[in-house]
This record gives C-alpha cells, sequence and structure tokens, in this order.
C-alpha cells in the first residue's frame, strides 16, 4: 500500500481517537511494515500520537489483552509474581484461525450466539484484517475472584481454558453449520484437504477447517487493535455486529469504506455476567486433571456400614451446606469421600440431590446423573483428594481445619481415624475391600 494512503487513512481523527481509546491500560506495540515492530513497551498518551508514529512509518498498532497499572514497568525479565502486581485485569480474547473467511464467519456467529445464552451481553467482535475474527468479552464481565484466587492473577489459565472448553461446546453445531452451507466436496475442493485429514469417526472435524486460538493466548500477547490496517491485506481490522456477520463482506473493511461507529471490547460490561462461563471452564478442566492419580498416606479400609455425618472433616461438612462456586469439583470430592466411608450408591445419590438443592445455581440434572453412573461403574474405589491439593477444597474455599486436620492428609482419612479413636464399634465386619492408594 502506498504510504500516502497509510499516512491519509491515519490522520483521521475518528480513527486516531478509536485507537487511543482502545489503548487505555494496554502494552502498545507499533509495527513499522517490513522493519518489525518498534520498542516495547509502549503506550499511546494522545490520540495524536497515532498519526505522529504513522509519518514515522507505522503500518499497524497492536495491543495486549492484559490491563496494566504502569505498561512501561513491564519487561521479559519479570517472574510471573511481579507480572501478577502490575496486572489489574484481562480481556477474553479468542482469535478464530483459517485460511477461508467464510468458514470464519461461520464460527464467530455461532461462538457469540452461545456467549450470548451464557448470559454474556458484552461480546464484542472485529474482523481481524486477514480471513479470521476477534471475539473480546472486557473484564469487568468476569468476577473478582475464583476461589481464593484474584481472578486478574488467573492469566494465562483463564482464557486458554474458556477458549478450550468453548471449542468444546460448539464442536457439534459448527459442524451441522459448516455442512448447512457447503457439501462434503465443496470443502475438499476449497480446502485441498483429503478425507483423512477431514473427518474424524466418520465425521466432519470442524476445527480441521479452523481453530479458536488457545495457543498464542500467552502472558504479553499481542492482537491487532481496531481500525488498524493488516499489512498483508491492506484491510482494516473493524467492529462487526455478532448477529450479523454472516452478512460480512472484505470490502466493507476497505480503508476508503470504513466508517468509525461501534467499538472494540465496551468497558461498561456487567460486573460479573461472565462468572458461569469462568467457572465451568475451571471445574471442567479440573475435572479432567483429576484422573491423575495422587498418592494419599497409605491404603484404608472401606467401612461395610456408613459412618455418620457427625464424624466428617469440615471441608466436607462446609460442602454439603451448598456452594456458590466450584460445585463440580465439590461433587467429585463428595463421591470419592462418600463411597471411601461407607455409603452405597443409592445413599449417595440421595446425599447429592439434597445437597445440589442447597446450592446458589444447581448443577443440572443429567450431569449429576452422569457423575453418579461414572463414578458407579469404576471398579477401583478412590479417596477424595489430598487435603493439599490447592485445587479443591483450598481453591473451593472448605478447607477450615480443626485441631483433628492436623494429624490427617485426606478428608477420608480424618473420619475413619475420628471413628476408631472414639472407639465406636461398627455392626458389622469390616469389608475386605480397600480402597487404592490413587486418586481418580
Amino acid at each position: 500500500m502506498d504510504a500516502r494512503l497509510i499516512l491519509q487513512y491515519y490522520s483521521r481523527k475518528e480513527v486516531q481517537e478509536a485507537i487511543f481509546q482502545n489503548a487505555a491500560n494496554r502494552e502498545v506495540a507499533v509495527k513499522f511494515g517490513e522493519s518489525g515492530f518498534g520498542k516495547r513497551p509502549d503506550i499511546l498518551q494522545y490520540p495524536r500520537d497515532v498519526f505522529e508514529l504513522a509519518k514515522e512509518g507505522a503500518t499497524s498498532f497492536h495491543a495486549s489483552e492484559e490491563l496494566w497499572s504502569n505498561p512501561l514497568a513491564l519487561s521479559p525479565n519479570l517472574k510471573r509474581k511481579e507480572l501478577d502486581a502490575l496486572r489489574i485485569g484481562w480481556d477474553l480474547l479468542l482469535d478464530i484461525d483459517t485460511k477461508h473467511v467464510e468458514f470464519s464467519k461461520i464460527a464467530a456467529f455461532i461462538i457469540c450466539k452461545r456467549l450470548k445464552l451464557e448470559g454474556i451481553r458484552s461480546v464484542s467482535l472485529k474482523f481481524s484484517g486477514g480471513n479470521g475474527f476477534h471475539i473480546g468479552i472486557p473484564f469487568e464481565s468476569f468476577p473478582d475472584r475464583v476461589g481464593k484466587n484474584l481472578t486478574k492473577d488467573l492469566f494465562p489459565e483463564g482464557p486458554r481454558q474458556i477458549a478450550a472448553r468453548l471449542k468444546e461446546k460448539i464442536k457439534d453445531e459448527l459442524m451441522q453449520a459448516i455442512l448447512n452451507a457447503y457439501s462434503f466436496e465443496d470443502i475438499q475442493k476449497l480446502t485441498g484437504k483429503g478425507y483423512k485429514e477431514l473427518v474424524i469417526n466418520n465425521q466432519l472435524n470442524p476445527f480441521s477447517l479452523l481453530d479458536i486460538d488457545t495457543v498464542l493466548i500467552s502472558s504479553r500477547h499481542l492482537y491487532r487493535m481496531p481500525y488498524t490496517l493488516n499489512e498483508k491485506s491492506w484491510l482494516v481490522s473493524i467492529p462487526v455486529d455478532p448477529m450479523r456477520v454472516l452478512q460480512f463482506q472484505k470490502s466493507m473493511a476497505a480503508p476508503e469504506n470504513v466508517i468509525v461507529k461501534g467499538s472494540f471490547i465496551d468497558r461498561n460490561a456487567v460486573r460479573g455476567e461472565a462468572r458461569r462461563l469462568l467457572l465451568d471452564a475451571f471445574d471442567t478442566s479440573f475435572e479432567q486433571s483429576a484422573k491423575q492419580p495422587e498418592k494419599t498416606e497409605k491404603q484404608f479400609e472401606i467401612p461395610s456400614e456408613a459412618i455418620s455425618a457427625e464424624y466428617f472433616p469440615p471441608c466436607i461438612k462446609l460442602i454439603l451446606d451448598g456452594l456458590s462456586d466450584g460445585k463440580k469439583r465439590a461433587l467429585f470430592v463428595l463421591l470419592n469421600f462418600l463411597s471411601s466411608v461407607g455409603y452405597s450408591y443409592e445413599e449417595m445419590e440421595n446425599i447429592v440431590r439434597a445437597w445440589n438443592e442447597k446450592n446458589a445455581e444447581p448443577l443440572r440434572e443429567n450431569y449429576i446423573l452422569g457423575q453418579l453412573k461414572y463414578h458407579k461403574l469404576q471398579r477401583k474405589k478412590m479417596p477424595p483428594p489430598n487435603c493439599d491439593n490447592k485445587a479443591y477444597m483450598i481453591d473451593i474455599g472448605v478447607c477450615k481445619p480443626d485441631n483433628f486436620c492436623q494429624k490427617i492428609r485426606n478428608p477420608a482419612q480424618y473420619t475413619l481415624k475420628k471413628v476408631k479413636l472414639t472407639a465406636i464399634p461398627t455392626k458389622k465386619r469390616v469389608k475386605k475391600e480397600k480402597v487404592d492408594n490413587t486418586n481418580n
């Protein structure tokens, strides 16, 4: 693109103002064509900085997903704790990566629709300037904390887990939407890919056509700012109405056609409206990681009769009172705990159902039944996670140890040892079945 036309575009006051507004509390990196990026970290102090940098050869402007108290204090030598101290938040930025804009439009529409169904009103969308789209949710939409963790410190883990969970949720709908728009033969011609590259288990794999970026979501990762040029296409990265993205045409992003209206990532969001999205992503990741074995102090025997709740540890009692966060992790803990202290599956189901009614937002019935069925099919009985596993009792906020907790490492051991120390006789002989010394 002719340098004169680049300068002419960035000379527009409304373009300068739009880029400047997006730069607030962000690290900014300026690209100078083929010369690459300028110094980092950098910031924009005034709207006119955009034009002044364009006169020096700037072609595009990029910003961090993270929000900083002082972006100029950033350095590649900073440790995680130092970055956490500087970070005041982060916006969720999802990058739909594909070589085919039509597939990207379909994916953007489905993801935005899914996020709206999650109760999130502050969903923004913008064209990348190439073939993809960026989807944004402001930090203000998330809760202040997840368990004992400040949400601002959950970067890059939070965005990465949300992206992975969204891919899982939309996979079937995305596949069907693509097949409704294109025949399989057309997809092969368009992509140049063979059957084996496109199909898994006799079904089209939509992520063979596009990806929702989970790899580049890392600390100090940058994205192309709205109303900035793309050096490959010389189109503008413009905001797009999420519900009208299917009607988008690249010609709308030609510099001469761009009208500055609307913003990308509206800070006037309802605090906590994306709470369920974040908690679901974290609970799902913990649920999957729970399959990793974890050694306990030693093997212990399962009593043949259920032990009374009066001998339960404080963490289990607090869980049974009902929770607002971490319910999926709590369910995992409860099922393993109850089976370890002698409860039958029928008794466990009754307890879990009663517990779920006490939760601020009860888990879905089919999820409860699925977990019960899965637990019942497991041949080995596993104890709940150990007390020092921060992902569970500590993060959920139910680790309130009493004096007896100092003597044990696992909630099930708490109950079994306490019964033994109080010399409560069991009515039946203890089963020979032993709890394996690894957690599910």
